[in-house]
């Protein structure tokens, strides 16, 4: 028969291969240990020995079988990916698909050279080799943008379902041929199978990265909605700290001649410690907020009375000046989430000694530097969009802080980077000095 059945140790290949694409764009670095190189090859033997062992049952054991081959790639993609159920359930479904496809179309051309009169071995294998790394290499390239681990943590029930039933529903009409030639969309001749079951998974990889595209669109969406949610928090913030910051000044003022007063009226030792106190105190606050920048200020006073509160030690030497030219929401978007994230880290640390926050903004070589640092005892992580990854619980409603900062620095051109230096956590954000 000239277009027989795609041998089961191909389809073992194209179904290892493209658990391998999607553990290519979401965990590369994990496919580079010995573990995972280990594994990986013993998948391999697993699926082949498997599939090969089931290739002559009976219609009624054969989705039985490729439910089980299925379930193979779900626990290679979950423990080699160290996905979670939901993400691993997803990238199975499309994984499933492009191998369907890429076994489909590799014996496709194999058959087609094999009526020519070619019968050699090592054809087949260039072909197989070309076939598969170009479906392979293809579906990275349109992948690797679009299909995040971040995505697939946010990822609901409902999605993850959508898809597995689109790729039932793929597979179930691509196969239907050989099932049985009478029903809808089969064909009685193996050429015309095989180019129909072609072509529907190949519309069926269209369909799924269709639906992908969506959902990495409203996944954004719901991003940069949580994000001016944020920065309309920190400006009302910063509104709700000027008020309060105008109070306090008066209330300065007040007290300043109030203290003199009781100076003139008593010399008593005891109150006589008070008033140094009270006097210390607001000299402090007074000389806390003096950067040269109202918004500045402003976010500076609120944070470091919040600081001494938790007993968090933050210095600040800052041109305020030198942030004139930037919108008053993009100074509490950089400032208030650098400042929050900072202060975040360092309340959890027992030792009280070590709870150290500094802040510097400087003119450096013509650009602004701003550097936000805390102490840290944490180990950081960063994700494939170059961010930290969160240790909340709730996840999908927090990790926007850095999100926020990036967005608002790359309006004005600047760059941020970040990492951990000697149990230091370092922000550090360039921007280019506007004159």
């Amino acid at each position: 028969m000239l277009y027989q059945d795609i041998p089961r140790i191909y389809t073992a290949i194209a179904e290892w291969g493209s658990c391998l694409v999607y553990l290519y764009i979401l965990k590369k670095e994990n496919m580079k240990s010995v573990h995972f190189l280990t594994g990986s090859l013993f998948m391999l033997a697993m699926q082949s020995i498997f599939l090969t062992l089931t290739g002559s049952v009976t219609e009624i054991l054969w989705i039985p079988c490729m439910i089980i081959a299925a379930g193979m790639m779900y626990g290679f993609l979950m423990v080699g990916g160290n996905m979670k159920p939901l993400g691993a359930a997803y990238c199975c479904a499309r994984a499933f698909v492009l191998a369907e496809f890429a076994a489909s179309l590799q014996w496709q051309m194999v058959s087609s050279v094999q009526t020519w009169g070619n019968q050699s071995i090592w054809v087949e294998i260039l072909i197989t080799m070309v076939i598969f790394g170009g479906c392979f290499t293809i579906d990275i390239y349109l992948e690797k943008d679009l299909l995040k681990q971040n995505y697939l943590e946010q990822m609901t029930v409902k999605e993850v379902a959508a898809a597995a039933i689109m790729a039932v529903a793929i597979f179930a009409f691509s196969n239907l041929s050989f099932l049985n030639e009478n029903v809808p969309f089969a064909s009685r001749e193996r050429a015309d199978i095989f180019s129909i079951r072609t072509l529907i998974d190949f519309g069926g990889i269209a369909i799924l990265h269709a639906y992908q595209s969506r959902i990495s669109e409203y996944v954004a969406e719901k991003e940069l909605s949580v994000m001016n949610v944020m920065l309309k928090s920190q400006y009302d913030q910063y509104r709700n700290y000027q008020d309060s910051l105008d109070l306090i000044q008066m209330k300065y003022h007040d007290l300043k001649h109030q203290i003199m007063g009781l100076r003139a009226e008593s010399d008593e030792e005891k109150r006589k410690k008070w008033i140094d106190s009270m006097e210390k105190e607001i000299a402090a606050f007074e000389n806390i907020s003096r950067t040269g920048n109202q918004v500045l200020d402003t976010i500076l006073a609120a944070k470091i009375f919040h600081c001494r509160k938790n007993h968090i030690q933050i210095t600040c030497v800052a041109d305020g000046k030198l942030l004139d030219h930037m919108h008053v929401t993009d100074i509490c978007s950089i400032f208030g989430n650098a400042l929050d994230n900072a202060i975040e880290h360092v309340i959890l640390i027992p030792d009280q000694e070590k709870r150290l926050i500094h802040l510097t903004v400087s003119l450096q070589k013509g650009f602004v530097f701003i550097k936000i640092e805390n102490y840290c005892e944490a180990e950081i992580s960063k994700n494939e969009e170059d961010l930290i990854t969160t240790t909340k619980k709730d996840s999908k409603n927090h990790g926007f802080g850095l999100k926020s900062i990036r967005k608002a620095v790359e309006k004005y051109d600047g760059s941020v980077v970040f990492g951990v230096q000697q149990n230091w956590f370092e922000l550090k954000i360039l921007l280019p000095r506007v004159l």
